[in-house]
């Protein structure tokens, strides 16, 4: 029986699977706890290593059900990923201490800084009190191997933070972003920024190949053609949200029988979905039902003191 391929996540040597678990769907209300293991478990005994997660998925939900899920044998086949909110020292560490509790884990595979969907994002990621050191201190410490940032909304936003981190000297090894056949005609990150990633050796993460299953809604392409799309991009791995076995077989089924799109087909799945590329189906880019920290700023943490008195 054939298995799900690995690929190399950019300059970091891992080998991960091309598809990935969605942290995401395994909290959500609509999907029990039992499923959520057995998802998680199925995924893992099919090949599937890599495990999205985030710290503020469902109130910690997602990061309890893949600590559960992660046990008896099961923690040393995945690579387990998720993301933190904070952009101060403080708020960093505090989300960071609590996703290692949840996940029941001494050390995280991957963080990553979430949502960075504002430019003000890189700049106080970056402060000398920000997230991003308090990161690199836990990462000496043993608690992370490897740290990265996720981002939906804008590719600009992402190459504006990419500066800041060459600016900084600051290690960043992968980078997370929205890569679909709507998004190559419409405020691309494929166009403008998977290019920078390719360039600089930085594993590429691919999300929303489906737009949380909006694009499905335009009747332009399929599941399958949406996935077979993100894959033929040079990801290191696609996310991908998983409710069901059925989806889950689903995906894996596209991942092993992959066979990399050429440019003739993936050109023809770009005009077949332009018409409806006007935003619409990417809502994550054009309306703030995605943004959380924006529903929830207290999770970015406190602004410095300093910042503080100079507008007090």
């Amino acid at each position: 029986m054939s298995t799900v391929p690995l690929r190399v996540l950019g300059a970091t040597g891992e080998r991960i699977s091309c598809i990935g678990v969605g942290g995401s769907h395994i909290g959500s209300k609509d999907v029990s706890e039992s499923l959520a293991v057995r998802i998680i478990r199925t995924a893992i005994d099919n090949g599937i290593t890599f495990m999205d997660n985030s710290w503020d998925y469902h109130k910690g939900a997602s990061e309890k059900r893949l600590g559960k899920a992660l046990r008896e044998g099961y923690r040393e086949r995945a690579f387990v990923m998720t993301k933190i909110d904070g952009r101060t020292a403080e708020s960093a560490n505090t989300q960071l201490e609590e996703s290692l509790r949840r996940l029941k884990v001494d050390c995280i595979d991957l963080v990553q800084h979430h949502e960075v969907i504002r430019f003000e994002d890189a700049d106080r990621i970056f402060r000398k009190d920000g997230a991003h050191w308090a990161l690199e201190k836990a990462q000496k410490a043993g608690k992370l191997r490897y740290i990265g940032f996720t981002g939906h909304k804008d590719p600009n936003i992402h190459l504006y933070m990419l500066r800041q981190i060459a600016e900084h000297s600051a290690q960043i090894d992968t980078v997370q972003m929205p890569l679909n056949v709507m998004d190559a005609s419409f405020r691309s990150f494929e166009q403008l920024v998977l290019p920078e990633l390719v360039r600089r050796q930085m594993g590429v993460l691919g999300m929303k190949s489906m737009g949380s299953g909006v694009i499905l809604k335009s009747k332009r392409v399929t599941a399958e053609e949406c996935l077979r799309y993100a894959l033929s991009l040079p990801t290191s791995v696609v996310i991908t949200g998983i409710d069901s076995i059925k989806v889950l077989n689903q995906a894996i089924g596209v991942a092993r029988g992959f066979r990399p799109l050429n440019e003739t087909e993936m050109q023809a799945l770009r005009e077949k979905a332009k018409p409806a590329a006007t935003g619409e189906y990417e809502l994550f880019k054009t309306s703030n039902l995605f943004d959380s920290t924006a529903e929830h700023p207290e999770w970015l943490g406190e602004e410095p003191k300093r910042m503080q008195q100079m507008v007090g």
